[in-house]
């Protein structure tokens, strides 16, 4: 998978992102349909995460487990702009690593690891796309629930 490609596939995913969850404001930040599940802040903060969770290990091997923790600290923000700066500077970073590596590095295999396995690296893409339509989805059940009307995440009509 070219470089390139990668970049638009990150771009897309973030378009999509953005689009889908652009009804929610601030003063949506605290709301969970029911007690113990991710507010909105923290939803958008645990996307953005796991945007940076899958950069950091796709070059260093490294796929830091301690889940708890990250857990923790994404219920700690309670800003939804918080939260929505944080998933842009995820995804800009992931876009100039992206950019910092070969088709060749991409497509080379992944070291062990319990996530991925040893598939080509660039894999990650369609596991970070996925992850980040799973919780845009989950954001649109608490758009209705707030009685708001989220738009079609592919583009305004």
């Amino acid at each position: 998978m070219h470089p390139e490609a990668i970049k638009e596939a990150l771009i897309g995913m973030r378009d999509y992102f953005n689009r889908s969850t652009r009804p929610l404001e601030e003063e949506h930040s605290g709301y969970a349909p029911t007690e113990g599940q991710f507010t909105v802040a923290g939803q958008v903060a645990h996307v953005a995460q796991t945007v940076e969770w899958f950069y950091d290990a796709v070059f260093d091997g490294v796929w830091q487990m301690n889940f708890e923790e990250f857990e923790r600290e994404t219920r700690g923000v309670t800003s939804l702009a918080e939260a929505r700066a944080r998933f842009e500077r995820a995804v800009d970073k992931a876009i100039a690593i992206t950019e910092g590596h070969s088709a060749e590095e991409w497509a080379s295999p992944l070291p062990p690891n319990p996530i991925m396995g040893e598939r080509p690296r660039y894999a990650i893409i369609g596991g970070l796309t996925d992850h980040t339509a799973h919780h845009r989805g989950a954001l649109t059940v608490y758009q209705r629930l707030l009685g708001l009307t989220p738009p079609m995440p592919y583009g305004d009509m």
